[in-house]
């Protein structure tokens, strides 16, 4: 059948140009998320930057970071993920080495989960916020704007280990249409 074979016609969408922290390079690229107008966000991981590639786009805009590697509201330390709050276009961003998920909306950052290992985010389609904290093995949700509570743990959270309770390394995690979360269990193999 047709749709047994897949079509191999690659071509590159972002960066292409060696490695480096001009407009039209990344450095160690790790996440991205592709908004509905095909925009692609990406955490620029040793640039310490998020940067948005227009569909078609030459070069890419900074829109998070950019300003050197810190702990300043306006600077990151290594951007693991991000994703775009479809509601109010806000930019979520995984700041691994800040400890920290941080939101951006019309040129303003706030914190909203502090002193956590977050490495990874997902959004599912009622707006609530997950985020899998490696160091706790465990992914807690969140409802946009309800950040002052320690969030409910969804998977894990009940320390590093292989029973079905316990994750080992959590390194992606996915939300579907009915809120089933999906967890790459690393360590685990699962």
């Amino acid at each position: 059948s047709k749709f047994n074979k897949w079509q191999q016609n690659a071509i590159t969408v972002a960066g292409g140009n060696e490695e480096g922290q001009e407009l039209n390079q990344l450095n160690w690229p790790k996440r991205i998320f592709i908004d509905k107008n095909k925009s692609i966000f990406i955490a620029d991981w040793f640039n310490h930057r998020i940067v948005e590639w227009n569909y078609n786009a030459k070069e890419g805009q900074i829109i998070v970071g950019g300003n050197g590697q810190g702990n300043r509201m306006d600077q990151l330390n290594h951007p693991v993920d991000v994703i775009v709050y479809q509601q109010n276009h806000s930019v979520i961003t995984a700041d691994l080495e800040n400890r920290r998920v941080i939101q951006w909306l019309n040129q303003k950052q706030q914190i909203l989960i502090n002193n956590i290992h977050c490495n990874g985010l997902a959004m599912d389609k009622s707006g609530f916020l997950y985020v899998y904290d490696q160091e706790k093995n465990e992914v807690r949700r969140w409802k946009m704007g309800a950040y002052d509570n320690e969030g409910i743990i969804v998977a894990g959270g009940n320390g590093q280990g292989n029973q079905l309770n316990q994750l080992n390394g959590p390194s992606s995690i996915s939300v579907s249409e009915d809120q089933s979360v999906y967890v790459s269990d690393f360590s685990n193999n699962r």
